[in-house]
């Protein structure tokens, strides 16, 4: 054992899971395998390296994650309206839309960004643009299995 700590490059293997405020796992790779990432690189939210700052091989780490620290309120006037002829000329393919759905755009330049479509009729689409984490309180528990 290494007395190795975790710090804002490292290249870790952890066990962690999000729960969402009525206890629903929204990731659990307790149940599953290890996810091996390397920090400050994006690939996990700040809120969530944060908490594993300092810890070492076989520590567990938990806390609980306001929307704020979180992935920010929910905006309501990130919830728009896209016309039928904007939706089926930004999609690659004409899928069936269901509510719930989440739907990828196409954006000028390139881009592409992602929205949960909320309902739908002949004319067009409710979609909300919000993380689908946003507004919400997240408990987070963390095992680091190795600092690499």
């Amino acid at each position: 054992m290494s007395d190795a700590t975790v710090s804002a490059n490292s290249f870790l293997t952890l066990n962690y899971r999000l729960a969402l405020p009525n206890g629903e796992d929204y990731i659990n790779t307790f149940e599953d395998r290890p996810a091996t990432m390397l920090l400050g690189t994006g690939q996990f939210a700040p809120c969530f390296e944060k908490v594993l700052m300092g810890a070492k091989v076989g520590e567990k780490r938990s806390a609980v994650i306001s929307a704020q620290d979180g992935f920010g309120e929910h905006k309501p006037e990130l919830v728009q309206w896209v016309s039928m002829e904007t939706l089926l000329s930004n999609t690659d393919e004409v899928p069936e839309f269901t509510p719930g759905d989440m739907i990828e755009f196409n954006a000028p330049g390139g881009a592409q960004y992602a929205g949960v479509l909320q309902s739908i009729n002949e004319e067009g689409a409710w979609f909300d643009f919000n993380h689908p984490l946003a507004g919400k309180e997240l408990s987070f528990e963390a095992e680091i299995i190795a600092i690499l």
